[in-house]
Parts: C-alpha cells; structure tokens; sequence
C-alpha cells in the first residue's frame, strides 16, 4: 500500500512582469507504508513546495497528491489526525517552556502529561523540558518541532530537514530516531541535505531535479541503476604510470583517479588486472571493488548539463 501517492503535480509560482516559476513540474511519486523515506534533491528542485502540497498548505495548479488514501486538497482532515509534520522552523509560543508548549497542543488533540513527558525524552529534550524556548538554540528548536510531530504518535511523519541546525551528536540522534520510527512500522518521509545520514537510514528514496522526479527506489537500486562501478588500483608511486599504460594496452579502460587507477570492468575481472600488472613486473598494493554512494549519484543526476 503507498501512503503517499503524487501523480502529474504541478506547481507555478507566478511573479509580477516576469515568466512564472515552476517549482513542480509533472511530478509522480509512490511512497510505500512502513520505513524510512528520503526525498532528495538541491535547493529550488520543488522538495519543499511538494511537501506543502501534501499537507494542504498550497494549492497545486495540477495533478492529484493522495495522503493515507485522501485527496490531500479535499479529504486531508479525514486523516491528520494519523499525519505529524515538521516543516521548516517550527511555529511554537517562545514565553512558554517546552512543555507547556507540547501540554497545550496536547490539550487541543486529547493527549496527557504522560506522553508529553515521553515525547521530550525521545527527541532529546528532558533536562530542558522547563526551560523557556526563547532561550533555545537553532537545533533544539528543531527537536521540539520534531516533538511536536511526535506527539499524536501518527502512523505518518513528514519532516522537511528533521537535523537542521544539530551538531553532529544530535544529527545522530535524530538518525537513530528515524531508523526506530522505521522500525516500529511508521512511515517516515523525510527530505534532507545529508546525503551520507540519507544512505545509512533510509529503505527507498527519490531524487528531484527542476521538479521532476530523476530516480526513485530503494537506495541500493538507485546506486546500482545509476553508477558505473569499477575496479580501484594501487601501485608504488613510481609505477603509476607504467601500470595505466599496461592496462590501456590490454585493452581495459583506466584512468588516474588521485594516487590510484580505476578500471571499469566488474569486480569479478580482477584476476586479469592482477595478470597484466604482473605480466610487466608490476605489483600491487592495493585492490579493491569501487564503492557507489548516494552523494556521487546525487551530483551525477541533479548537476546542471551544458548547453
């Protein structure tokens, strides 16, 4: 089953005098139930603007976005109750503490003390439960938001750039939280910057460019489906050199990487790297499978293309 469902979204935004701009542009997009989702893409891709979509706060100028099975433009208060998000800064009362703040919104939804003090534990903020959040800090602001979304324990959570502002403990933090959520059989759609935190937590993601939807699936199909892997090379310094151009004379394709030769060829070719080296008395240091990661891919997919 998709609990979030986009199909042709379109979104321009239009400006006085000058050509409007699109932010979405045909969009579709399947999001499954249960797990972590990573919803990626450089600024100005239309992350943010389909988010907003999803959860009623702006109006498409086409195409059909589905929450939880309801028409996100019509039905969506049939379901809210079951969806917590977190977009952008979180709008909070600054004069109250952190738990004032999340009793109030409890008190609006039928939610107890018990779970407010729960949800501070789990996102990081019990020992400054009491303090006023005016004297918070960018990131834990960004943990109380995240509380906030906590709070209803929804089977959805929708966070636009959850880690904002953390520090490397609390972008962990926030990680092993996502993974748990995932795990407890919550969905978690989630865009973010961090592309390594995306490939470590994330089951499925989906990669925009200029509005559209570039590459989408599990992760290791996205890196597998996108990037040509090869072999990685070691020798002496001194025969650096010598060692590409015996492999471009055996007919391999290399070329320098750095201090080290790449091969494209599988990594079940090995043992012909290693005979042709030694084949001319070259010997190596190191020998290993290139390793794709979601950054290369990203950059791959969403870099500009010369004219």
């Amino acid at each position: 089953m998709a609990v979030i469902e986009v199909e042709g979204l379109r979104k321009e935004y239009h400006r006085p005098r000058r050509p409007p701009v699109k932010a979405v542009d045909g969009l579709d997009l399947s999001v499954p139930e249960g797990g972590v989702f990573g919803f990626l893409g450089p600024n100005g891709s239309g992350k943010t603007t389909t988010i907003r979509c999803l959860l009623g706060l702006v109006r498409p100028n086409a195409g059909i976005c589905r929450v939880l099975g309801a028409d996100a433009q019509r039905e969506l208060p049939t379901v809210i109750a079951r969806v917590g998000s977190l977009v952008e800064t979180p709008g909070v009362f600054p004069g109250l503490t952190a738990r004032e703040n999340l009793a109030l919104l409890g008190r609006l939804n039928g939610i107890g003390a018990a779970t407010v003090t729960r949800t501070l534990e789990k996102v990081g903020l019990a020992e400054r439960a009491d303090d006023p959040v005016r004297g918070f800090s960018l990131g834990m602001r960004q943990r109380l938001g995240l509380a906030v979304a906590l709070l209803k324990e929804p089977s959805l959570l929708v966070l636009d750039e959850p880690a904002n502002g953390l520090d490397p403990a609390g972008i962990k933090e926030v990680r092993d939280l996502l993974l748990t959520l995932g795990r407890e059989g919550r969905t978690v759609f989630v865009s973010s910057h961090l592309l390594s935190e995306v490939q470590h937590t994330c089951d499925n993601v989906a990669i925009l460019s200029n509005g559209r939807c570039v590459a989408a699936g599990s992760v290791q199909s996205v890196l597998a489906g996108t990037t040509r892997l090869g072999l990685l090379v070691r020798l002496a310094p001194g025969d650096l050199h010598s060692g590409l151009y015996a492999l471009r004379s055996a007919g391999l394709a290399a070329s320098l990487d750095g201090d080290q030769i790449r091969v494209e060829v599988d990594a079940t070719n090995a043992a012909t790297v290693t005979k042709v080296l030694a084949d001319q008395g070259l010997y190596l240091t190191e020998l290993r499978p290139e390793e794709a990661d979601l950054e290369t891919v990203f950059l791959q997919l969403t870099e500009p293309r010369p004219s």
